[in-house]
């Protein structure tokens, strides 16, 4: 039986990056599913996901065919990790702090399933203690951190914050 892999794509440029991962994890025979933020659906569309995930991207909390079935219940149960990448400053915050305002922070409050996140932000926030802080949250509750890297950022500054390679992410699996 394959293994079944939730992905959850939030608001980073690195988003196009998830794309491919999901290619990957597709090639080494895994199912995967995934949840869009608002803020990703800014830079990729649920479309796209679903046509190279070849499964429907859920993107509502408050969708009525999908909550009738307690639809973020199920998915934080039917899968056998829960993957975040890239994981913006803004989502990590929320899952610290047990926000449970949309799909996504739903079903990872929800959850009962291994999970391991990817970072992706400027490196002044990757830097900021408040940050910082809320991952130590995080590791503290055994979510897998895979730290971002160092490079020219998408701002153009160079440091750290660029998300880890996609290779290393499917690796870590």
């Amino acid at each position: 039986m394959n293994k079944k892999i939730l992905l959850i794509i939030t608001g980073s440029i690195a988003c196009y990056k998830s794309i491919e991962l999901i290619r990957l994890l597709k090639k080494k025979s895994y199912e995967v599913n995934c949840i869009l933020t608002n803020g990703a659906k800014e830079f990729i569309t649920p479309l796209l996901v679903s046509a190279i995930s070849g499964t429907k991207t859920f993107d509502q909390l408050f969708s009525v065919d999908d909550e009738i079935s307690m639809g973020h219940i199920n998915l934080s149960r039917q899968h056998d990790l829960i993957v975040i990448a890239p994981a913006s400053a803004d989502f990590i915050a929320k899952m610290a702090n047990g926000y449970a305002d949309d799909l996504a922070s739903t079903t990872i409050l929800a959850a009962n399933k291994k999970i391991m996140i990817a970072p992706a932000m400027n490196e002044k926030m990757w830097e900021n203690e408040i940050t910082q802080n809320c991952l130590s949250i995080l590791a503290k509750k055994s979510i897998a951190i895979l730290n971002p890297e160092q490079d020219i950022l998408a701002c153009g500054e160079q440091g750290i914050g660029k998300m880890i390679a996609i290779e290393k992410i499917v690796s870590a699996l």
